[in-house]
């Protein structure tokens, strides 16, 4: 059988070690292992990479723990806003919306965009009526509340700051909210193609319908069988700035760089460069993984053709 591989994201920036806990450490390893395993099941049974990134993200945005669906953080008006978007490197379809509520995943969602609609995508209102028509399953506000989030939404309000997901805030349980919350895959499958999927609930506090990188296609997510795919996590605004996941694309297409090379320089050089912190993970038709990011860590796990799993959160030099 040929190779297949995957590598997702849980959102960059991490709790400090010293405040983590062996038992925090162990839950957001375990949650990573679950969507991992949710995409390579897919993917070791012959299955397609798009199926696969949509069932890891599905497992991700299901998971308090990170922000996207289920544990997606607070807007300033007290209100989950969920964004999402997903690629197709076989023939670059995609889909996005952004600015939806109430969808249980918004990643699959951005799917049936993609494959029922002729657009790429959509938002708020436009978006959710659409779902609806597409029977795609709603939940209610009290399944999206998380106690911590709304304590952090709290605190962000005191100071009227917009919070990114890794901000000094402290939840209920007293730990620092300390990660970019962004939640991703990339795959490749055994016919040689490659996907991307991206979900997020963005930002503490946002307002006035603030739109990060995620649902962006080419800035957060970007997949074209002829170079790679790529989902972005870390402050929105430099990876738009920068249209993060389109030039590592482009930097293999047009100077023949490798994915490594090609992600050293976005994510080391041209990010820092503007002040720009987060990561991402992606991945090439030859089944070469590279997860990078410039922040204390990043929330992520891997693995290649039933090899060994591997999950980290802070940084690794065999696995930066």
């Amino acid at each position: 059988m040929k190779q297949f591989a995957i590598a997702i994201h849980g959102g960059a920036g991490a709790i400090p070690r010293s405040v983590m806990g062996a038992e925090n450490e162990k839950n957001y390893k375990k949650g990573l292992e679950e969507a991992l395993l949710a995409g390579d099941t897919i993917l070791s049974a012959g299955g397609n990479a798009l199926d696969a990134v949509e069932a890891a993200v599905n497992k991700l945005e299901d998971n308090p723990l990170f922000n996207a669906g289920r544990g997606a953080v607070f807007t300033n008006g007290g209100t989950n806003e969920l964004d999402a978007s997903i690629m197709d490197g076989k023939n670059l379809m995609a889909g996005a919306v952004t600015g939806i509520k109430n969808v249980k995943n918004p990643v699959s969602l951005a799917r049936v965009v993609m494959e029922k609609s002729e657009h790429v995508f959509l938002s708020g209102a436009g978006a959710m009526e659409f779902a609806k028509k597409m029977n795609l399953e709603f939940a209610p506000d009290e399944y999206f509340f998380v106690q911590d989030r709304y304590d952090q939404l709290l605190q962000a309000r005191e100071s009227d700051q917009v919070v990114l997901d890794h901000g000094n805030t402290r939840g209920a349980t007293g730990t620092p909210n300390s990660k970019k919350g962004t939640v991703g895959a990339v795959a490749l499958d055994v016919f040689g193609n490659i996907a991307a999927a991206t979900s997020t609930g963005g930002m503490t506090n946002k307002k006035f319908g603030r739109v990060g990188d995620s649902p962006i296609i080419g800035a957060g997510t970007y997949a074209n069988n002829n170079t790679c795919a790529i989902s972005c996590t870390g402050h929105g605004e430099f990876f738009i700035r920068s249209v993060v996941a389109y030039d590592i694309s482009c930097l293999m297409e047009y100077k023949g760089l490798s994915l490594k090379e090609a992600c050293d320089i976005v994510v080391y050089q041209k990010l820092v460069k503007i002040g720009g912190e987060g990561g991402l993970v992606a991945i090439d038709a030859k089944g070469n993984i590279e997860m990078p990011f410039n922040s204390e860590g990043m929330y992520r796990a891997m693995r290649k053709s039933g090899g060994e799993i591997y999950l980290g959160i802070y940084k690794d030099p065999a696995h930066s």
